[in-house]
């Protein structure tokens, strides 16, 4: 079942994050989030009107899903940035894409134009997975990342969505 995430979920969540930064290029970070870390982002995403979803089955969150904006600048408020996280052990399920298609509906509903996924050029099955889903590749940052001893390139794929009727500059 995908729902929207509550703060009693924030343990789980902050579990399979920190796997994601300890084991992993998905996330380009080399410290652990602690729970209070993790409970202020969860306010802030909420006060910004962002969702936040997990995919929970038998009472276990198995992965999360989110979105933020992708730049900090007025022009950008149309363009979104995703964030799609399962844990180790339910991987290779099809809770990623549920997840996925589940944001992106959301995204539509909040009239954004553009959804952006950065993902380490390496990670193949994520790219995969983003491009059954109709995103496309926009472009290639070498040399944007370092970890695990070695630089990462960082590759950018876009879907395009419908967007507002009416943009304003407001």
């Amino acid at each position: 079942m995908i729902r929207d995430m509550q703060e009693k979920d924030l343990p789980e969540v902050l579990e399979i994050y920190n796997d994601a930064i300890i084991h992993t290029t998905a996330v380009y970070s080399y410290t652990p989030q602690t729970l209070k870390d993790r409970q202020l982002w969860y306010k802030q995403k909420l006060e910004d009107g962002y969702p936040v979803l997990v995919f929970e089955e038998n009472n276990i969150v198995m992965g999360f899903a989110t979105y933020g904006q992708f730049r900090p600048w007025p022009g950008f408020k149309y363009t979104i940035e995703h964030s799609v996280y399962v844990h180790k052990e339910f991987r290779k399920k099809g809770i990623g894409t549920k997840l996925l298609k589940a944001l992106i509906a959301v995204a539509e509903s909040q009239k954004y134009a553009t959804l952006i996924a950065g993902i380490d050029a390496n990670n193949e099955k994520s790219i995969l997975a983003h491009t059954k889903l109709g995103f496309y590749h926009a472009g290639t940052i070498k040399r944007a990342g370092y970890k695990f001893e070695k630089w990462l390139d960082l590759s950018f794929y876009q879907l395009d969505l419908q967007g507002p009727d009416h943009p304003t500059e407001n």
